[in-house]
């Protein structure tokens, strides 16, 4: 599988995980699964768990306002009518399977190409050279802001704010922590635009780095991408035929 097709599958699924509903959802959840089997292989248990580990709070938290809050469905709100906590777990259980697969998909088509650098990955994309170079440019910048993290988090367990591991006074000076690592990430970020590029000539040297290395979509890109615009087809006409 190509970048290019990666890229164009993965989107082309979560807009059709987003308009489906019922069987269509379904469906696609057999589709991520047997691309994750397919692709990534035995690892796919290291998507599943981190696409659990961003959904579960999310989930929690939805439940929290909307069955036991509100007691009422967003639709039943805009109809005005008296709605039933039933009808609100249902919405939270629909919103929490989609978020949850497309956090599941993005990880999986991540993981396909974690053998490859940043650098080749987009290299290889049919784009525009100002795109990629700001794709570039971005996916540089995580590491920088993982670093930033680390030493914010280091230096408040130094000064004995927070501690490692959990603790009712991380849950005080939670906040400290986080005004922390959003000027330490600032300040790298801004040092690293303003000194580090410049002087490295990083603009004039991604130009020539990013020139060629375009690929065409292949026999297996096109299978992924029509089996699932045919998914998505089939949902939303069962949907219809039984509206």
């Amino acid at each position: 599988m190509t970048p290019n097709g990666a890229i164009v599958f993965a989107a082309c699924a979560i807009v059709a995980i987003v308009l489906s509903d019922g069987l269509g959802i379904s469906l696609l959840y057999a589709l991520v699964v047997l691309f994750s089997l397919s692709e990534v292989g035995p690892r796919v248990m290291g998507c599943l768990r981190r696409a659990v580990l961003v959904m579960a709070p999310l989930a929690t938290f939805m439940l929290i306002i909307w069955v036991g809050i509100v007691g009422r469905a967003p639709a039943e709100i805009a109809a005005d009518v008296e709605g039933t906590r039933e009808a609100a777990l249902f919405y939270v259980v629909v919103v929490a399977a989609r978020l949850f697969l497309i956090v599941f998909l993005v990880q999986a088509v991540a993981m396909r190409f974690d053998h490859e650098t940043p650098l080749s990955f987009v290299r290889a994309l049919n784009a525009p050279p100002g795109a990629k170079r700001l794709a570039i440019l971005t996916l540089s910048l995580i590491e920088t802001l993982r670093n930033a993290v680390d030493r914010a988090h280091t230096a408040l367990v130094a000064a004995g704010i927070i501690t490692r591991a959990i603790s009712f006074r991380n849950i005080g000076s939670g906040w400290i922590l986080v005004q922390t690592v959003w000027l330490t990430a600032i300040t790298t970020v801004t040092a690293r635009m303003r000194d580090k590029w410049p002087i490295e000539n990083t603009l004039g040297l991604l130009g020539p780095a990013l020139d060629g290395g375009k690929q065409r979509l292949t026999f297996r890109d096109w299978f992924w991408l029509v089996l699932t615009l045919t998914i998505a087809a089939a949902g939303h006409a069962w949907s219809y035929l039984h509206a």
